[in-house]
């Protein structure tokens, strides 16, 4: 996202600051609501969604695994960064931990996510998940991830002390997951009315024209032009002849806060493409433009 230099014809007239139509694909979202789902699943999947985040009451025995105390290693660890972090928010001493630990497994206890199963890791792991216990990891390797030889299998145990020590399980171990215990219930977990969608074609064929469109740019041209890249794509500046009239334009103290120096836009001009905005030691917090002008010209001289 950023702005951009394209070559148009010099009488190409597309208003400013409305993306161009070639740039707008059909809105594969824009589709019928299902009536008999929210989100593409069967009943059953839907309500073993509900208690992954604690949505619907949890109770850890439900999958035979222990509830977490508030002086379980892991969650007093937790509480006691915690406090370390904010002592005038949660307090300090030992009762201020003890709460904030107890808060924390109560939390805890009420989503499955930190609660699975064997058969819920052993899901994740042939699903290519968690590979922090199944694979090795070297930035300077290719693949950067393989598989450990001999492969790993972790414990539930493990996965679900390691799901509170940092990001977790996502989305998509939720899905693994719920799926694979349907398989195992012998139920479907796709909602039959949409086929998993979560909505209905508005008209026949709308998914397939969406999968099909591809982007189209405006013509091109001996123009130059300032396009903005943080929406889909639209002009900002008139067609120049030259690439000093664009320059001159940007350099125009009447753009407001947008001004940049004319040197500043003739580089950025020559390199073609910059980020909305950058920040380094050496400039600060700027706009991408004058980045790439002060990027440009600390590599010229």
């Amino acid at each position: 996202m950023g702005r951009e230099i394209r070559r148009v014809p010099l009488d190409f007239d597309h208003p400013l600051n409305e993306t161009w139509p070639g740039f707008l694909s059909p809105d594969k979202f824009d589709e019928l609501p299902c009536p008999d789902c929210t989100h593409g699943w069967a009943p059953r999947g839907d309500h073993l969604r509900a208690p992954w985040y604690g949505k619907v009451p949890f109770h850890p025995q439900e999958a035979g695994s222990t509830p977490l105390r508030s002086t379980t290693p892991v969650v007093l660890a937790f509480a006691e960064r915690n406090i370390a972090s904010a002592p005038d928010f949660y307090g300090t001493g030992r009762f201020a931990t003890s709460r904030e630990a107890g808060r924390l497994a109560a939390l805890w206890n009420g989503m499955w996510c930190h609660h699975l199963g064997q058969e819920d890791v052993n899901a994740l792991v042939a699903g290519g998940r968690l590979r922090d216990f199944t694979h090795t990891f070297d930035p300077g390797r290719d693949p950067r991830f393989q598989l450990k030889d001999p492969p790993y299998a972790p414990t539930a145990a493990a996965v679900n002390e390691w799901s509170l020590r940092g990001f977790g399980h996502d989305a998509i171990n939720a899905s693994i997951v719920v799926r694979a215990r349907c398989e195992r219930e012998g139920v479907s977990d796709t909602c039959p009315t949409c086929q998993g969608h979560a909505g209905l074609e508005a008209y026949p064929g709308q998914r397939a024209e969406a999968e099909a469109w591809e982007p189209s740019g405006p013509p091109e041209g001996e123009g130059w032009q300032l396009w903005e890249t943080v929406t889909a794509g639209s002009p900002e500046s008139p067609v120049f002849a030259t690439v000093d009239e664009l320059a001159g334009w940007m350099s125009d103290p009447a753009r407001g806060e947008d001004w940049v120096p004319a040197a500043t836009a003739a580089a950025f001009i020559a390199v073609g493409w910059a980020p909305t905005g950058m920040s380094t030691a050496a400039t600060g917090p700027v706009s991408g433009v004058e980045f790439i002008g002060h990027h440009a010209g600390a590599v010229e001289s």
